[in-house]
């Protein structure tokens, strides 16, 4: 019993020393990111806000080229993001599983690389859908003048999803999701590879159950400026909040409140009357 304990904590350190490396590499190449696009300034659109470069085609580049480099770069901004939280399910799985130190490591890196490809997999989807948005709004000047009161009523209905018991749900299955990788993980070559696929499947489901539980603190980030640094601290810190204290879902109340109290100024200030 000794012995095993005296192996778990060496892993562990190694789980915490490895993420925090990567956790601040990640975050000196968002603050990078963010700094030189802020650099570049932004577009004054009508209805007096500003669109952000993020989502235009810089001459001489490519969409494809465009849309690779925000899919890196979203990845990367995901990682800074998320990567607090999912440690403690990290240690989790290595605790839950039997395996060598060789092979539990690889198992829980796969763990990680299938998380945050969901995430990754999201940015593919946000950016043509944000670049065909602010072409619209380029195009049409009615839209442009709604952009201030569309982004209020959107961080409403985000603090108004905190409530709901789909996000109950999901913030639940985050937190219980099952590890049944014992068996696969100390066999032979067989149950090697059942225990890399598991662990990927694993990585996957955490990473699906996060996107839904952050749909909503997702869609304020995207409102408010994907580029913003202070907006994507404040996400960072309620998602990071409402997973890794007590009191979970009253956090996550306590975020929603503030998420409607905010998209109630923001809808009264683009309305003139604040």
């Amino acid at each position: 019993m000794v012995g095993e304990h005296s192996h778990e904590r060496p892993s562990c350190r190694t789980v915490v020393g490895v993420s925090t490396l990567v956790f601040a590499g990640s975050t000196m190449a968002t603050i990078a990111w963010s700094s030189s696009m802020s650099a570049m300034g932004g577009m004054q659109m009508l209805g007096g806000w500003t669109m952000s470069m993020t989502w235009m085609r810089m001459p001489g580049r490519t969409w494809t080229g465009a849309a690779t480099s925000f899919v890196a770069m979203w990845a990367v901004m995901m990682v800074a993001m998320m990567l607090p939280t999912l440690v403690p399910q990290l240690l989790h799985y290595r605790r839950a599983i039997g395996a060598s130190e060789t092979r539990v490591g690889l198992f829980t890196t796969l763990v990680a690389v299938g998380y945050f490809c969901v995430w990754a997999a999201c940015g593919t989807v946000v950016f043509p859908l944000g670049a065909a948005l602010a072409g619209a709004e380029l195009r049409l000047p009615a839209l442009s003048r709604v952009v201030p009161l569309a982004t209020g009523l959107i961080v409403l209905l985000a603090g108004a999803l905190q409530f709901t018991t789909w996000k109950a749900h999901h913030l639940q299955a985050w937190r219980a999701l099952p590890v049944h990788v014992r068996a696969a993980s100390a066999g032979g070559g067989a149950a090697w590879r059942l225990g890399l696929r598991l662990g990927l499947r694993l990585g996957l489901r955490l990473g699906l159950h996060c996107l839904y539980c952050c749909a909503g603190p997702t869609a304020v980030l995207l409102a408010l400026g994907v580029m913003n640094l202070r907006t994507m601290a404040m996400v960072a810190a309620a998602v990071a909040a409402e997973r890794l204290a007590p009191a979970r879902e009253k956090v996550a109340r306590v975020v929603g409140a503030l998420g409607v109290a905010a998209g109630v100024f923001l809808i009264s200030r683009a309305a003139g009357i604040v």
